[in-house]
């Protein structure tokens, strides 16, 4: 009889870990991905232009077309060079 005492708790103790089991690896391949991507969106956008042509193209590209003349590519061009440039600098008291 003392035996099927002890051997009681152990038949009883024979669970599955139910969804448990499969969520938690789950939860954090999703957490890894997550991450991935929110670094790759933020850090790697930093290095790209937003919206692919840098200002400087789109202004060659519009004097290309004839959409402005000379004397207005020049002037914005200038502003652009200076804001480019004047980037690094600190300014002065």
């Amino acid at each position: 009889m003392s035996t099927m005492l002890y051997a009681m708790p152990i038949a009883e103790y024979h669970h599955w870990a139910g969804p448990w089991l499969l969520l938690v690896p789950l939860f954090w391949l999703a957490l890894i991905f997550f991450a991935v991507v929110l670094l790759r969106r933020t850090v790697l956008r930093r290095h790209c232009a937003p919206f692919g042509d840098s200002p400087l193209a789109v202004l060659g590209r519009r004097y290309a077309q004839g959409e402005i003349d000379a004397d207005e590519y020049r002037a914005r061009r200038a502003v652009l060079t200076e804001q480019h440039e004047g980037r690094g600098k600190q300014p002065k008291p």
